[in-house]
């Protein structure tokens, strides 16, 4: 493996969405403090109350299962903490810290997980994660639908990456034309040349 594939491997991050349901909303601290010890990031949190009409909406892909009525009901019957969580292979990793489904059968199969330490039943089965990466992007759309994207904070290997692609050269040569110029106030005109040599810049072509 070359160095970029290795700096490629530790820079992939994804993000998913994780809901402390209402049964373990009591919990919610020790269940962050597990969450943070796990190393994933919070990009966004929000403690927010269901309506059942919302809840319906989330869980539209189990509409028409018996035990529908029962979990829109549970899960608008009290406040839940939704969080955007983001690391590297956060859908999968999330899934496997808070385990199967069934609480009951969690506890037999994976005692460590954190529905086998918080959830009761099927249904009150405490934390919910995002199945898939588009699962993870539609939830977290609904979750937070007046919140901007928050991408993760780059590792040290990203932001390095980063500073050199795209920053470092522009950075360098504005500098440059400062210690020429040495103009009266440096910080406003280092700020203006590199708002007016911002490689970025969208280009306005003019028509002929």
């Amino acid at each position: 493996m070359d160095d970029n594939q290795t700096v490629q491997a530790r820079v992939y991050v994804e993000r998913t969405l994780a809901l402390i349901k209402p049964d373990a909303i009591d919990k919610a601290d020790e269940i962050e403090d597990i969450i943070l010890h796990s190393g994933f990031t919070v990009l966004q949190k929000r403690k927010i109350q269901l309506t059942p009409e919302q809840c319906s909406d989330f869980y539209v892909e189990q509409y028409g299962k018996l035990f529908f009525p029962s979990l829109t009901v549970f899960m608008s019957s009290a406040p839940v903490t939704a969080y955007v969580l983001a690391r590297d292979q956060a859908i999968a990793y999330w899934k496997s810290l808070i385990g199967p489904s069934n609480p009951i059968k969690a506890k037999e199969t994976h005692p460590n997980c954190l529905r086998a330490k918080y959830g009761t039943s099927d249904l009150r089965n405490a934390l919910h994660g995002s199945d898939s990466f588009s699962a993870a992007e539609k939830e977290i759309k609904f979750m937070f639908p007046n919140s901007a994207v928050i991408e993760p904070i780059p590792t040290r290997y990203a932001a390095k990456d980063y500073l050199n692609r795209f920053v470092n050269s522009t950075l360098l040569n504005g500098l440059t034309e400062l210690c020429k110029r040495k103009p009266a106030d440096p910080y406003t005109w280092l700020a203006d040349w590199l708002i007016e040599n911002n490689p970025n810049k969208p280009k306005v072509i003019h028509a002929t």
